[in-house]
């Protein structure tokens, strides 16, 4: 049997490498995505260059995966990239255009790139990576929490779309990654002395939950079970976690989920934390 052809943006670390590694092991032909491309690493899967910023770089890229393969079976949008806690007013709307343009827009240019091909051929997946923090609020975080937000609109609006047509779409909601993720954040670039306590406090406590975060891993095994359920769902959290924001999201009373949100980030000791 012919293996399904697999296409995982941002695959050069952290939960793209996972998935993208995993997906060959399962007997998929992925190829991982990045700006840079290879870059001589060894890898069980090939290596392209891919800027989903661009949608000439997005068109140009798929076109060639087609021309090898005849067909794209799978899309796992991964690439993206974090900001560092602050103020939702601490960023520039020149700042929280670049994190959309990567976070959704990134993802709407695949999609767009990508359905025709899978229209053509009566099939196919489209698995977005979004983030718990697309279902619950994210103080000091709120431009980041927005882009996760529109992911979920997104994807779960394609879906209804799409379906008639055989083509799939899913959101994978992972909690704290043990990843790169302080390499891959962005400080606010409007920084005001008002918060500068917050973001201590919040920087520290962000520290603390990825470094105890779940391994990549556990995202990818989320993404495998998607790709191949018979009948997806529109929503898979990724880790303990994420599984218990999601279940309080949908089933506790608001009141409920606002006091544990605010317990969690400690925010009514923000202070007293970053001494």
């Amino acid at each position: 049997m012919k293996s399904k052809i697999a296409v995982v943006t941002g695959a050069s670390s952290g939960i793209g490498a996972a998935t993208a590694e995993l997906l060959a092991s399962a007997g998929y032909k992925v190829y991982g995505t990045s700006r840079k491309g290879a870059q001589g690493v060894q890898r069980a899967y090939k290596m392209i260059a891919l800027d989903v910023n661009s949608e000439a770089s997005v068109e140009a890229a798929l076109k060639e995966i087609i021309q090898i393969e005849g067909r794209i079976d799978l899309v796992v949008n991964n690439a993206g990239f974090g900001m560092a806690p602050g103020g939702a007013e601490e960023s520039s709307i020149e700042q929280s255009k670049m994190i959309f343009d990567t976070n959704f827009f990134g993802i709407v240019r695949m999609t767009r790139a990508v359905v025709p091909y899978m229209r053509k051929q009566g099939e196919g997946r489209i698995i977005n990576i979004g983030s718990i923090l697309g279902l619950i609020p994210a103080p000091y975080m709120a431009i980041y929490a927005a882009t996760k937000h529109a992911v979920e609109g997104f994807s779960e609006s394609l879906d209804h779309e799409l379906r008639t047509r055989g083509i799939r779409v899913s959101v994978i909601e992972p909690g704290y990654t043990n990843t790169q993720f302080e390499a891959n954040t962005q400080e606010v670039d409007a920084k005001l002395d008002e918060y500068t306590i917050a973001r201590k406090a919040l920087t520290k406590l962000l520290k603390i939950a990825v470094e105890a975060g779940d391994d990549p891993k556990v995202v990818a095994n989320v993404v495998l079970k998607a790709a191949k359920a018979k009948h997806p769902k529109l929503r898979y959290a990724a880790g303990k976690l994420a599984c218990r924001l999601s279940f309080l999201r949908r089933f506790a009373p608001a009141a409920l989920v606002d006091i544990a949100i605010r317990k969690e980030m400690k925010l009514d000791s923000l202070q007293k934390f970053a001494s």
